[in-house]
């Protein structure tokens, strides 16, 4: 019987080993990840963030997740929008980049209302409805099961709960699309220049031509159970931030 295999960017790998595929891209780029977010996406992702933020609409008091968080953009927005009567947990698979995230936090002053959680976005260690939202920027297209870690994520989930995921996704003018992988095929030859490392923003690239597309990723909410499933695409169809709503 043969072995079930999962992309790895274009290629095939035993499905137990992609984590640790993705553990290593992640182990290697964590101490630059910020620089070269920055300059891939021309500082545009850090509005992209605040867009999805905004559509959480988490207010004073709520439990919040950011996952699959890594530096803790998002963390930040959503601890000011949470208070210290609230809480935002957040949580990586990669130690390198919870660790590199918790440092950054404290070095700006963020505390108090910010927990640090290593943990698999399929398997989440919390109780059935517990969280008011959940919160993934460019994480979704790293896990290996995107039905396990959706349906985990609404068990999370307290009824009328909130998943924002932003993410990667496919420009929906053709035009626009070729001038975009021209640009993206530069991010390798980048990546080695500023942090010798080639090999992990090619796989950035390749992962981002695996994901499924908006409408498929649409269907994939509301097949995992979640109500409301929309998105909305940024810059084109570059990235595109998806909602759904736990029903209850």
């Amino acid at each position: 019987m043969s072995e079930e295999t999962t992309h790895f960017g274009r290629r095939q790998v035993p499905v137990a080993e992609k984590a640790s595929h993705v553990a290593q891209v992640f182990h290697s780029v964590a101490n630059k990840y910020d620089m070269m977010n920055d300059l891939m996406s021309l500082g545009s992702h850090r509005l992209m963030k605040r867009f999805a933020v905004e559509l959480t609409a988490v207010r004073p008091g709520h439990q919040v997740m950011d996952l699959a968080g890594g530096t803790g953009d998002l963390t930040e927005l959503l601890s000011r929008k949470v208070g210290l009567t609230g809480e935002v947990i957040l949580t990586d698979i990669n130690y390198s980049m919870l660790s590199a995230g918790r440092t950054r936090l404290l070095d700006r002053g963020y505390a108090g209302n910010i927990r640090y959680l290593q943990a698999d976005a399929e398997h989440l260690p919390l109780p059935d409805n517990t969280l008011n939202c959940v919160t993934m920027a460019f994480g979704l297209r790293n896990v290996t099961r995107k039905e396990q870690a959706l349906k985990d994520i609404l068990r999370v989930l307290k009824p009328g709960g909130k998943l924002v995921v932003l993410e990667f996704s496919h420009p929906v003018n053709p035009v626009f699309n070729t001038a975009y992988k021209a640009f993206s095929s530069l991010w390798p030859a980048v990546g080695k220049a500023i942090t010798g490392d080639r090999d992990s923003y090619q796989y950035l690239v390749e992962s981002i031509e695996m994901h499924p597309d908006q409408e498929t990723l649409r269907e994939l909410f509301s097949d995992a159970g979640f109500q409301s499933a929309q998105y909305h695409n940024l810059i084109n169809g570059v990235a595109a931030i998806h909602t759904g709503v736990k029903p209850g």
